[in-house]
Formats: C-alpha cells, structure tokens, sequence
C-alpha cells in the first residue's frame, strides 16, 4: 500500500495577521493509521519542506492519544519536515491519497492547479482520494470526466456552517465547504458539530472535522485491503 498524504504551505490566516496551517490532529491520526497497516506514506506539499502547524492546533486542549505519540517520534517529525514538492508528484506511484485539514488548503490546494490536476489523475485511475475537516475545500475546482463537478451528485462531508461560526471564521474564510459543496451539486451531509462524521462515496471519502481523521483514514485501510 502506498499512500500520498498532502498537506498544505498556506500559514495566514486571511488578512487577520493570525497564523494557520495543517492541524495536528488531523496529521498525526491518519499518519498512524496508515504507519500501522503497514502502508508506505509520502508527505507532499506544494512548496515542499516543513508544511505550517495551525498553532490553535498545538495547544494542551486539542492533544490526543496520536498527536502525543507524533511529538514522541523523531522519525515522524523529520519526515514531515522534509515533504517533498507536490509538482513532483505522479499519481501513477500510489494507490490512494489522502488531504489533512486545518484552515491552510482552502487558500492554496483549493486553487492549486497542481493539486487539481493530481486528484482528478487519480479519481481517472479509479484510486481512492480522500480529505477531512477543511481539506474537501480542494475538491473545489476538481471535475469529473464529464467535464462537471466531480463532487456533483455524490455524497460529501467536511467543515459545517455551524463549526466554522463556533470558531469566529465564518467572514474570514475564502469560502464556506457546506454552502460550497451545496451550491457545486454535491450531496453534502453531516453530523452533530465537533462529533465524528465520515462519508464514503465509491472511492470518494470524506471526513467533517478533526474528530473524523481516524475515522477516514480507518476507510482508506478496509479498501486498500
């Protein structure tokens, strides 16, 4: 099993002046999860190197089980800081990728023509893509053989309407992923705010906030085997 994990470089958050990122949680879990089945991960990014740590997602009260064992794992920490640049990268290599969240990819993967081009090579090959909390903002812009929204008529989840109120961003945001996905055709559903909420779509999975990264990356696994 080789799996592609891409992250974002996008560290402001709008013109607040605050920083943003990847969150942690939504890294470590997924990286674990698939370490554990045995899989081969590559980290990719679109500037490559270190990928920006939402620092909200550093602090004591969003720290797991998994984020812990990250922090303890030097290994772990070195590849991150080494993501090689996603432009490099050929779907051909790999049997399924997967997105991490934090507020980061909705300014850069979602418009990245790369990142674009590399999901659509994917769902063409019939490979399973995959993206929780704020990362199924970069299936935007990614369309269908048919030339449509890819996410047109199938099954979707990621951030609510209500989360991103919960965190002060709603006018901060680029775009809302509900509203978004609603508006692109996408059968968008979701569960209680914060709780764990995965939708499996063929090869198509997705997850709505943090809680949901096991969850997801625990789907990737059951269909690669």
């Amino acid at each position: 099993m080789n799996i592609l994990m891409v992250l974002t470089s996008h560290d402001q958050l709008g013109d607040t002046g605050k920083k943003t990122g990847f969150w942690l949680e939504e890294f470590a879990a997924p990286y674990f999860t698939f370490a554990d089945a045995g899989a081969t991960i590559t980290l990719a990014s679109p500037a490559g190197g270190q990928p920006p740590l939402d620092p909200k997602s550093d602090l004591p009260e969003f720290q797991t089980e998994l984020t812990h064992r990250f922090k303890a794992d030097p290994d772990a920490q070195a590849r991150l800081a080494n993501t090689v640049k996603l432009d490099t990268i050929n779907e051909k290599d790999y049997d399924a990728v997967f997105y991490p969240g934090g507020h980061g990819p909705l300014w850069d993967l979602a418009e990245s023509t790369t990142s674009i081009a590399l999901i659509e090579a994917f769902e063409r090959a019939g490979k399973i893509v995959s993206f929780v909390c704020h990362a199924p903002g970069a299936l935007r812009h990614v369309k269908a053989a048919d030339g449509q929204p890819l996410i047109r008529g199938r099954r979707v989840t990621g951030f609510t309407n209500g989360e991103e109120e919960a965190v002060e961003l709603t006018k901060v945001v680029p775009f809302l992923i509900e509203d978004e996905f609603i508006s692109l055709g996408g059968l968008y559903e979701k569960g209680p705010d914060w709780h764990p909420y995965v939708v499996v779509d063929g090869k198509l999975i997705t997850g709505q906030n943090p809680a949901s990264s096991e969850g997801v990356a625990k789907k990737v696994i059951e269909q690669l085997r």
